[in-house]
């Protein structure tokens, strides 16, 4: 831990915070990482530059040409479909939801289009967030959640319009910091998910195989190592289910 001076005051409201107000634990260990920012800059004597914490607008004209196409925009097609759009399908599928998926690429891609005109990334089924506003984080109602989404792209907006502010804040704080707080914020929806993934014995080895794998960090030939998980789980299922039939759990709860 490069600065644990700074980490583990986050750490230790977050625990606090589990133990007496769950459901304000994450935004607890956000505030004290604002704080640690704070006494950092304040003990190092960092100058901050206020032209940093202003937003700029600048229209971007897309460019069509075959070496972006080939070297940029198709990497980044697999790449975002490998570490995005698949695993936040299966974030929400291992919550107890549904994805429309056709309609989902459909609204994704023409979002994208439509924010590249001004240099946007692009638009995708994003996995952490996802995972933070359909978890039980967000209401014990299933059925509401929807309006964490709605709350966080709100949010999301207000946030965009002082990314400035926040990325001078964020490349102020003590190394570790930021990763912890973000971290402390995924470990209630990893636990639930987890747990989804490892409720069906006969799924247990695919699932324990594409946990090993994502925390491997492995990366080959560009695609990262949510993309051979999901591989890697997929293809010890699919040989420990060839030539067998596996009941369903609605087969399991009629026997």
């Amino acid at each position: 831990m490069a600065q644990p001076a700074g980490v583990l005051p986050v750490i230790l409201v977050w625990l606090v915070g589990l133990r007496l107000f769950p459901r304000w634990a994450v935004p607890s260990a956000f505030a004290a990482a604002a704080v640690v920012v704070a006494v950092h800059v304040l003990r190092t004597g960092q100058s901050i530059d206020p032209a940093g914490f202003v937003p700029h607008l600048h229209l971007t004209a897309p460019q069509l040409s075959a070496p972006a196409v080939l070297g940029l925009a198709v990497p980044l097609f697999l790449v975002t479909m490998a570490s995005q759009n698949v695993p936040g399908a299966a974030v929400m599928q291992g919550l107890g939801y549904r994805i429309p998926w056709r309609r989902s690429m459909t609204v994704t891609g023409l979002g994208s289009l439509l924010g590249a005109t001004g240099g946007a990334p692009g638009v995708n089924l994003a996995a952490i967030s996802a995972a933070l506003a359909a978890g039980p984080e967000a209401g014990e109602d299933r059925s509401r959640r929807w309006i964490a989404s709605v709350a966080s792209g709100c949010v999301l907006v207000l946030i965009g319009l002082g990314a400035g502010a926040f990325g001078a804040l964020v490349s102020l704080a003590p190394e570790g910091v930021i990763p912890a707080v973000a971290g402390l914020a995924l470990l209630g929806t990893f636990a639930s998910s987890l747990r989804a993934a490892l409720e069906r014995t006969e799924d247990l080895v695919p699932a324990a195989v594409t946990f090993a794998v994502v925390a491997s960090g492995v990366s080959v030939a560009g695609m990262s190592a949510a993309f051979w998980a999901l591989v890697a789980g997929l293809s010890v299922r699919w040989v420990l289910r060839w030539g067998r039939t596996v009941p369903t759990p609605d087969s399991d709860r009629a026997g």
